[in-house]
């Protein structure tokens, strides 16, 4: 229950006597049974075809369709990870009958046991309530070594939105990690639009000590200032966990999201970002979340995600292996 085996059809792409493509590298894993090999870099995906959260928030339906849309435009980029390296294909965690909680369960434990195992976690979405079942498993995985955790999430919204009757949705995720971790909750939000968040949730930011940049600052031109915020977050903690909502893009460059906006930041820029993060050799895992095929154009939003996990992974693995 709550778990669907990967469908191996969905890494397709060129034909090659080596491997040249994401494609060919991908080793598609039944029932959860994670590969236990310490000695290889390796990246671990699962996707969280759940749109529940979406559903409680409010938004646009069909991100439970996000996960397989990432990983067809996956399969098709050229392989450049370290030649040792090995990618894993864990499947989709999915919601049955509104259950949100019991899925995130599973997730949160997969997570763990993901760390455990020295993989580099990519998680696809899905529903951004993904980044509450996410966090907790990086928590419980750090809470023996006893480092300090960060939290950066490129985001048009905080995402700290008070749970609805105690229930969580795309909208609380982070505000539920920093009721759970209260001083352990360090979290740098980057790109929030004013226009989707109200006062209220600057004055939770405030409450919950957390960091951000909003979009007028968040721009090229605005590098060095950037760059030095970054910087100092990333000094600040051990380990970070980043969470990339595809609604933060523009819709220029992101159509299919759930809740799109015409003035996001420009995929170079972000990229840019991603670089500077992943230097710091702290990156321990990612998601990419929001992708809502139901409204993408040309598999735009599907492409730019798939992009963005490949680049991330592709520095994490070359800067660790």
């Amino acid at each position: 229950m709550f778990h669907q085996n990967p469908n191996p059809s969905l890494w397709s792409g060129r034909k090659s006597d080596t491997i040249e493509y994401w494609h060919q590298a991908a080793i598609s894993v039944k029932d959860l049974k994670l590969d236990a090999n310490r000695e290889i870099p390796k990246v671990g995906i699962l996707g969280y075809a759940g749109e529940e959260g979406v559903k409680r928030n409010q938004g646009r339906l069909g991100t439970a369709e996000g996960p397989n849309a990432i990983r067809k435009n996956l399969g098709t980029l050229a392989f450049h990870l370290p030649e040792k390296s090995r990618i894993f294909d864990y499947g989709d965690v999915y919601t049955e009958d509104s259950d949100l909680e019991t899925s995130h369960k599973l997730i949160t434990e997969t997570v763990y046991n993901l760390l455990e195992t020295k993989h580099f976690p990519i998680l696809l979405g899905g529903g951004h309530d993904l980044a509450l079942a996410h966090g907790r498993g990086i928590y419980k995985h750090l809470a023996s070594n006893n480092k300090k955790l960060g939290i950066i999430n490129m985001d048009a919204h905080f995402d700290l939105r008070p749970t609805i009757e105690g229930k969580g949705h795309s909208g609380s995720p982070f505000f539920q990690l920093a009721e759970e971790n209260g001083a352990d909750f360090n979290y740098l939000c980057l790109g929030v639009q004013r226009s989707v968040n109200p006062k209220s949730l600057f004055e939770t930011a405030e409450k919950v000590g957390a960091k951000w940049m909003v979009m007028e600052d968040f721009r090229m031109n605005n590098w060095e200032v950037i760059q030095e915020k970054i910087l100092w977050f990333l000094d600040s903690v051990d380990k970070i966990y980043l969470s990339v909502d595809m609604d933060g893009f523009s819709s220029a460059f992101a159509p299919g999201v759930s809740a799109p906006s015409p003035m996001g930041f420009r995929p170079e820029f972000a990229f840019k970002v991603f670089e500077l993060i992943t230097a710091s050799k702290k990156l321990i895992s990612l998601d990419v979340v929001e992708l809502n095929p139901a409204f993408d154009h040309d598999q735009a939003t599907s492409r730019l995600a798939a992009r963005c996990a490949e680049y991330v992974a592709r520095k994490v693995l070359a800067l660790n292996s």
